[in-house]
């Protein structure tokens, strides 16, 4: 929301209370519950186990946000929630989406007590950020949902990519966290030569295998439990992409240039900054949050992975932009 009007201000500064309220709608499932009959607060109240009187307040609030219509009594998905929410992603993926923001909202509480704070303020509140890695390594509920997510968020950009990507010639490539498949999929559908050998942690790996399966181009897509950074890559591939992964330097680069066969080629994805001290357009709220972890936080520029690409003995090929905002960055060793 861009602010326009004093009142827009007075919406946008009450707007961590609407960030919960819709985060608690997502996590309980009640835009989809809605969604084939409507019910009364009564009703809700005693199937999600919450006190009436709040149950009816939650509701009203969310029906002031244009995201519930009441008639007679009854409570229902406004058009708007049906378009923006309902059409647009299942009920797992906006779950995850509210857990990924719960997940950051601690370090938010009485900010301006620190906000002036000269290092971590989670560390100050004695707060751990989530690490979003580990919690998948550790769980691995988190990890398919986690997995299955960016499944239904990468799919405009996976068929963008394979549109825009030349594989003739190609017939082995690795998906570097490539956990949830969509990109390879989209991929070897285009390219009925091409196998895939997706890397990720293991728990990933687990629930990527379950959404390949779905589908038949999944035959030709094996999975590779290995951590990108610490671990061995395999190797002799035509094809090496990595795609919103954000994981760089010249020793990571290094393993790229050594997975690809003479003649190989790396394509990156990615959000990359404008300048190493302003975040991408679309990340500027995370970046936000980082800057509570690391006062100091810099960011990835386009530009910076060229200069280590070229260090590591790539040739850069092309740049180009995409649809979301993303950047294609294409390589050959």
């Amino acid at each position: 929301m861009r602010p326009a009007t004093t009142d827009d201000v007075r919406d946008l500064l009450e707007s961590s209370i609407a960030a919960v309220a819709l985060g608690a709608a997502f996590e309980t499932g009640l835009f989809q519950r809605l969604a084939e009959r409507a019910e009364s607060a009564a009703e809700i109240a005693e199937a999600l186990k919450i006190p009436l009187g709040r149950c009816r307040c939650w509701l009203e609030y969310l029906a002031t946000l244009g995201l519930l219509e009441r008639d007679e009594g009854a409570y229902a998905p406004s058009a708007t929630a049906r378009s923006a929410i309902l059409d647009a992603y299942g009920l797992d993926v906006w779950a995850q989406l509210a857990i990924e923001a719960r997940g950051r909202l601690p370090v938010l509480t009485n900010l301006p007590e620190h906000l002036r704070e000269p290092g971590s303020v989670w560390a100050k509140l004695g707060l751990t950020p989530p690490q979003y890695v580990d919690q998948m390594k550790e769980n691995p509920e988190r990890a398919r949902r986690f997995t299955r997510m960016l499944y239904e968020l990468h799919q405009d950009l996976a068929e963008e990519v394979a549109e825009i990507l030349d594989t003739i010639g190609a017939e082995r490539m690795m998906d570097l966290g490539g956990g949830s498949g969509v990109m390879s999929l989209a991929l070897l559908r285009r390219n009925p030569q091409l196998k895939s050998v997706i890397v990720d942690i293991e728990n990933v790996c687990a629930a990527g295998r379950e959404i390949v399966a779905e589908h038949p181009e999944g035959e030709r897509i094996t999975y590779h439990a290995a951590d990108l950074v610490r671990d061995e890559l395999p190797g002799a591939f035509d094809l090496v992409l990595e795609c919103d992964v954000n994981v760089y330097g010249e020793e990571v680069i290094g393993k790229l240039h050594a997975a690809l066969k003479p003649g190989g080629r790396l394509v990156i994805v990615d959000y990359f900054a404008p300048a190493k001290d302003i975040a991408h357009p679309s990340r500027v709220h995370w970046a936000f949050v980082n800057s509570l972890r690391d006062p100091d936080c810099s960011y990835t520029t386009a530009d910076d992975v060229r200069a280590q690409l070229t260090r590591v003995g790539f040739h850069v090929s092309r740049r180009h932009p995409l649809s979301d905002g993303t950047l294609l960055i294409e390589a050959s060793r």
